[in-house]
């Protein structure tokens, strides 16, 4: 990876520390994304100290502020040349409803436009490098999802489960339709679940949420650093040079759910992205 520039959202803790800390091993130069300034301060000089590697820098940004995605993009555009990796990672479970500062949902806020609105912003870095990759972490809790087009922001009925698994799939429609606007254009695009991984995710909710969450990763979650395997062999590993539009697991390529593969959807999802976002396609 050396010579390699990637971008790692949600980078200060779980499975997107894990990746930026191996893809800082390999040699990459590492641009990390957290919202917590300390713990960027603090996790950058982690990363650099543990792997011997200067070239890890880390951007501050609240993902689910579409004003501060964009200033991320801006800065990274001034700042290199080309992006050879991006891993959307950020992400987050609501139990109740909450709005972005932007009035969105928070769950589909985060969870999903921040990936289509942040890697559309650096489409362009991305075509620069000779062979890049995007990969979205989802999760095989996308296989419960279906896109509410009626009500895609959980305004009637909010239910916190059906608000993730929905934002799941929507990673994997996102996957497979930029995965096909990028066609030919020397960008790969592929979605995966991480497992069920012992991390601090979901435990902005409350006491009762937490506790429920700490027992069963404890009970069954693995480390970060299994949970990042496979984000690393996606961004790293020349066995999938050229391989595109897949969903991973463990590193293999599995089907995906019925719902995920239904073109129309994907399209339309697409539209009310760019319409949430303002942006125009890639």
């Amino acid at each position: 990876m050396r010579g390699r520039i990637v971008l790692v959202t949600g980078a200060t803790g779980g499975i997107g520390e894990a990746t930026a800390r191996a893809l800082a091993y390999k040699g990459a130069t590492v641009i990390g994304v957290g919202r917590n300034a300390d713990k960027c301060s603090k996790v950058s000089a982690s990363l650099q100290q543990a792997t011997g590697n200067p070239a890890v820098e880390f951007l501050v940004a609240d993902l689910s502020i579409q004003a501060q995605v964009r200033q991320l993009a801006e800065t990274i555009q001034e700042r290199y040349p080309r992006l050879d990796v991006l891993v959307n990672n950020a992400g987050g479970f609501f139990f109740r409803r909450e709005v972005s500062a932007d009035g969105i949902e928070m769950t589909f806020a985060l969870d999903h436009l921040s990936y289509f609105l942040l890697t559309n912003l650096l489409v362009r870095l991305l075509e620069s490098s000779p062979a890049a990759r995007v990969v979205n972490v989802s999760s095989d809790a996308h296989r419960g999802g279906e896109m509410a087009f009626t009500d895609l922001e959980f305004q009637r009925g909010y239910n916190g489960w059906k608000a993730y698994a929905q934002s799941k799939l929507a990673n994997v429609l996102f996957t497979y339709e930029l995965a096909r606007h990028l066609d030919e254009k020397g960008v790969t695009v592929n979605a995966l679940h991480p497992g069920f991984v012992a991390t601090r995710f979901g435990y902005n909710n409350g006491w009762l949420v937490r506790a429920g969450i700490w027992l069963s990763q404890r009970l069954a979650g693995r480390t970060p650093e299994q949970g990042a395997e496979t984000s690393i062999f996606l961004a790293s590993s020349p066995e999938v040079r050229g391989i595109t539009g897949k969903y991973f697991v463990d590193k293999r390529a599995i089907p995906s759910s019925p719902a995920s593969y239904d073109v129309e959807a994907a399209r339309q999802l697409w539209q009310v992205s760019e319409a949430l976002t303002r942006i125009n396609p890639a």
